[in-house]
């Protein structure tokens, strides 16, 4: 069945000023670097088109609009996720045809890259994978990792606070999110250096813009971890102690049954790649708005209730997960527009974050803002991010004590230029989104001068 968009309105002036965004109709989302920095204008672009419409390359079709992103997250036996990481790329050794081609998912999806991983899964295999991790995230777990937050906060801090001056993201958000869930997972605190080496020396992330895709969603990016979360398991396995690496290596699913150890590596791995990788980047973009709005410095510190507010609206405002995917198991239609079987849709949470329909004056930034945590940053449904409610608290305690330890913050004029004219870069993928760099400048408090 064709696609039948909704009829075409000429295209709104919805472009920023000076933007080097062009016609959708000819920019490659993939491929060109001028979405990288500011893909805004173009999402625009897309839903003004149509919430849910075909794009001219791939055959994707891109959904922009809240309420039909939300329709495509919450079915998933229509939508698979079997290609959420690597979208279009994904490719089966067998032609995609007909209204429903489920049994070819079923029967080759483990021919595609990440597909051991629960982010790629779906019922069942997906609900009991990830009751296996929740399992892990028991109040008590949760409880004593904030307590270790805030010894870690003050910990990074330590490190650079007195200097009056840092590239926030290397200096603090990518250790404090790694080490968060290192702690969390039951990592030895003697492996944790171990760990930051090993981040440090990650190839460069999936979903590269203009990168080489057919070589890129081939390999498993985790694969070091998964050897050595491996090793863990295997230990505690033959050698059971009082630690949470136990509790992990022990855990049965529902049913009582024991997984393989290579299912409970892989859980162990995911949580602890994406959980760091998320809370990275709404650091980073939490303390960008900090500087570029100096007065809520102050207020946040006068009234600390309003910071799980200003975090929900830098989620909604900047979301890490730039493009989530999902593949149409059979022919079906969202928000009025017909998808064929074997449709890679492509799920813009930033852009359904700034869907007009859903917020008032979505580019802009309100502290106050009364439905900011109804946004879609962490996705929804089945597949919800688990760490949402981990990577808030740990924004929560990094910014109670930054702001107590750091005054009159802002943004270096060398590297980010002046007030009228700031320059920030971003990850070149179209996977993730997140700044690459943030040099801040600021004065020490009372007690680090």
């Amino acid at each position: 069945m064709p696609l039948v968009p909704v009829p075409a309105k000429q295209l709104l002036s919805s472009l920023s000023e000076g933007s080097s965004v062009s016609d959708w109709q000819t920019i490659d989302f993939f491929n060109d670097q001028s979405l990288v920095n500011d893909p805004y204008p173009y999402f625009e672009q897309l839903r003004d088109e149509c919430p849910v419409l075909a794009l001219p390359h791939l055959g994707v079709v891109a959904v922009t609009g809240y309420d039909e992103l939300m329709d495509v997250y919450r079915d998933t036996e229509t939508f698979s996720s079997c290609n959420s990481v690597v979208g279009p790329f994904a490719t089966f050794p067998v032609p995609l045809e007909g209204d429903d081609v489920s049994d070819v998912v079923d029967r080759y999806r483990d021919q595609l890259p990440m597909h051991e991983h629960m982010v790629t899964m779906d019922p069942p295999d997906h609900t009991r994978e990830r009751a296996l991790l929740m399992r892990l995230l028991t109040p008590k777990r949760l409880r004593d990792n904030e307590a270790f937050m805030w010894r870690l906060a003050d910990q990074q801090l330590n490190e650079f606070v007195a200097d009056g001056h840092c590239e926030f993201i290397s200096a603090y958000a990518q250790p404090f999110a790694m080490l968060v869930v290192a702690d969390l997972l039951g990592v030895p605190e003697d492996d944790h250096r171990r760990f930051r080496e090993g981040f440090g020396l990650m190839s460069s992330g999936p979903g590269q813009v203009g990168g080489d895709h057919e070589r890129s969603v081939g390999e498993n990016p985790l694969s070091w971890l998964d050897d050595w979360f491996a090793g863990y398991i295997e230990d505690r396995r033959r050698e059971p102690r009082q630690d949470v690496l136990t509790h992990l290596a022990t855990s049965t699913y529902p049913d009582g049954s024991t997984p393989d150890v290579l299912s409970v590596v892989r859980t162990a791995t995911f949580l602890f790649a994406a959980g760091q990788e998320t809370t990275a980047r709404l650091l980073a973009v939490a303390l960008k708005y900090l500087c570029e709005r100096p007065e809520l410095q102050d207020e946040l510190r006068a009234d600390r209730e309003r910071i799980p507010d200003f975090i929900e609206e830098a989620l909604r405002m900047e979301s890490p997960v730039k493009a989530d995917f999902r593949l149409a198991r059979r022919t079906t239609e969202v928000g009025g527009v017909d998808i064929p079987a074997g449709t890679p849709v492509m799920l813009l949470n930033g852009a359904a974050n700034r869907d007009p329909r859903r917020f008032e004056c979505p580019a802009e930034f309100q502290v106050d803002r009364p439905n900011a945590q109804s946004h879609i940053a962490f996705g929804r449904g089945a597949h919800s991010c688990p760490g949402g409610p981990l990577a808030r608290v740990e924004a929560r305690v990094s910014l109670e004590r930054i702001l107590d330890r750091m005054h009159d913050i802002r943004l270096s004029e060398e590297h980010h230029g002046t007030a009228s004219d700031r320059r920030y870069h971003y990850e070149p993928t179209w996977v993730l989104r997140g700044l690459t760099k943030l040099h801040l400048e600021f004065t020490p408090g009372e007690g680090d001068r």
